[in-house]
């Protein structure tokens, strides 16, 4: 029986690995302990990764002063919807520029990823939104100006590209249209591609808070509420407010916990996606 030694070599990968999962870890588990432990205390002492005086005093400040409830229903509402639409629409997108008898599919790609490089700007995009469309306070400003994401579409072009063609002829033969090939052939063999733009639409939906301060105030997300917190707490500190809920809490505190607030949903939402985030990722590579 053949033995397996560790060499050194070994040992060296174990330290580098344990040594970066760390300092991956550290920020996280620094930005809980602050947001945990006294805010005072916090001005006064160093936190690691431990709370030396433990209180949810800054959570209870985040939660009742703020009132993040509605802010947290509409980010939850804007983020599904917008994850969800957006993925149907850039599927769409995809598929067509994807097929080869589609005789303009290079100049519109090209079209398209011009855009990825060249932006009009915001007041152009202001004019637009508020004036034009007249999107202001409008639910759908949260939808339709990031309907779909060239990056994405892309991705989802390339994984189409490398199914087999035959499929679709197959189903062409058998009398499917353009929709339902699309639907009932294509889309099943791109569950991996759809998770990986899935999650990346619905990150991008819930940490964006500039919609929302540019456009449609009347109608804030968590995002947004956040930000006010975060500056209504400075504000206190700047103003020397000597209230018994100021004294309680500082910007750092409010602003570990809020981050903890904002992180955490996220954060449960990804491991039920990273298999086929890893996998869209890994397949769907970017080709010509």
């Amino acid at each position: 029986m053949v033995k397996n030694k560790r060499t050194w070599f070994d040992y060296l990968l174990v330290v580098i690995f344990v040594f970066i999962l760390v300092i991956t870890l550290y920020p996280f588990l620094n930005v809980l302990a602050i947001s945990l432990n006294d805010a005072t205390d916090t001005l006064k002492n160093i936190n690691f990764i431990i709370p030396r005086k433990f209180t949810l005093s800054n959570y209870k400040y985040v939660f009742e002063e703020g009132g993040i409830v509605a802010p947290f229903f509409m980010s939850v509402a804007k983020t599904v919807t917008g994850t969800i639409v957006g993925v149907i629409c850039t599927c769409m997108l995809a598929y067509t520029l994807s097929r080869r008898d589609f005789i303009c599919h290079k100049p519109f790609t090209l079209l398209f990823v011009v855009t990825m490089y060249v932006g009009g700007g915001m007041i152009p995009e202001y004019l637009l939104i508020m004036r034009t469309l007249r999107l202001g306070n409008n639910f759908l400003v949260y939808i339709l100006p990031g309907l779909v994401w060239v990056y994405n579409m892309i991705l989802v072009r390339s994984y189409i590209d490398g199914l087999p063609m035959a499929l679709q002829e197959a189903a062409k033969l058998d009398g499917a249209n353009d929709f339902q090939i699309w639907y009932k052939v294509v889309m099943p063999l791109c569950t991996p591609v759809i998770a990986t733009i899935a999650l990346f639409y619905a990150v991008g939906q819930w940490n964006s808070f500039m919609d929302t301060y540019l456009y449609a105030k009347d109608l804030p997300t968590l995002q947004y509420k956040l930000y006010e917190i975060i500056s209504q707490a400075r504000m206190q500190v700047d103003t020397h407010s000597t209230t018994e809920t100021t004294q309680a809490v500082t910007p750092m505190a409010i602003r570990m916990a809020v981050t903890i607030v904002a992180t955490v949903p996220i954060v449960i939402v990804y491991p039920f996606v990273q298999k086929y985030f890893i996998g869209g990722m890994t397949l769907g590579s970017v080709k010509d």
